[in-house]
């Protein structure tokens, strides 16, 4: 700005980086919540596998592929509590990035704030000096003006009382003009300083801006790689389970299941009709036995 007191560009540049700072806060709140989600994800799986019957009575092939895909599935659960670790740690991470950031701008804000200050004071009392040599000069110039004037017609006391009065005026008014002169070199040099740690802050903010941004963009690539992993191991663990499923049998299965339930090799024989009624028609009466005589 062509104001000298004006901090307008540097507050602009104030407030990016506290945008950026803002912006690295969401994405680490947002690792967090990531982190809460997958763990919560990973238990429910864990817990899913563990206590959930499936197929509990099945046998052979069948039952070596649920244990398989019921074993990955907790793999797959463990992973993702893994992955909720591997958030919390990046989320750690930027924020330590971005606290030292913090750190090392304020040492620079507080060096500024204070040039600003000094800046500011040496220019309001350079304002109010060179207010008060107008003052005066104005003041001498009216006076000469007024002698001028009425030296003609006045008496000569009065006369001399014009002169003193401007005599003291244009003392004042050197004193001002010296005072005055004084500050503006004060303030030029201040001015220099304050251009000079301006230029040094703006190269400091510069650079940490860089970092911040290939920093975040390097957190972001490195989600999406972890997120891409995690989905390439789960995949491998989903494909123990179809490797499995291609060694399920049905054959086998129904083979085992015979061989482990069998009660023999032959079948039963055929029942064989018996009639029992026509056996009975065609049986031989039998024959009272006589009475035994009673002996008297």
């Amino acid at each position: 700005s062509t104001d000298l007191t004006s901090t307008v560009g540097y507050d602009n540049i104030i407030q990016h980086l506290n945008d950026g700072r803002k912006n690295c806060k969401e994405f680490e709140d947002f690792l967090k919540e990531r982190a809460i989600i997958e763990e919560k994800y990973g238990k429910e799986l864990i817990n899913l596998s563990k206590k959930k019957p499936c197929g509990q009575t099945e046998l052979h092939t069948l039952k070596r592929s649920l244990d398989v895909f019921k074993q990955q599935i907790d793999n797959v659960g463990q992973s993702h509590i893994q992955l909720a670790q591997t958030f919390r740690e990046e989320a750690k991470k930027m924020e330590d990035f971005r606290e030292k950031q913090k750190l090392h701008r304020k040492k620079i804000e507080l060096v500024m704030e204070a040039i600003h200050k000094n800046r500011n004071l040496q220019y309001k009392k350079t304002m109010e000096v060179k207010q008060r040599c107008c003052s005066a000069s104005s003041r001498a110039l009216t006076l000469h003006c007024c002698r001028q004037r009425t030296s003609a017609d006045l008496y000569l006391s009065c006369f001399w009382q014009l002169f003193l009065k401007l005599a003291q005026t244009k003392s004042a008014l050197e004193d001002s003009d010296r005072s005055y002169q004084q500050n503006i070199a004060a303030l030029e040099k201040i001015r220099e300083e304050w251009q000079k740690e301006h230029i040094k802050a703006c190269e400091f903010f510069e650079t940490q801006e860089c970092e911040r941004i290939s920093y975040f963009r390097s957190a972001l690539w490195l989600h999406t790689n972890q997120l891409s992993q995690d989905c390439v191991q789960n995949d491998e663990k989903y494909e123990d389970i179809r490797k499995s499923l291609e060694m399920c049998s049905v054959e086998k299965d129904i083979d085992f299941f015979v061989n482990l339930r069998k009660t023999g090799s032959l079948a039963p024989a055929p029942v064989v009709y018996e009639n029992y009624y026509n056996a009975q028609r065609n049986a031989t009466p039998v024959r009272s036995p006589a009475p035994v005589p009673i002996s008297r």
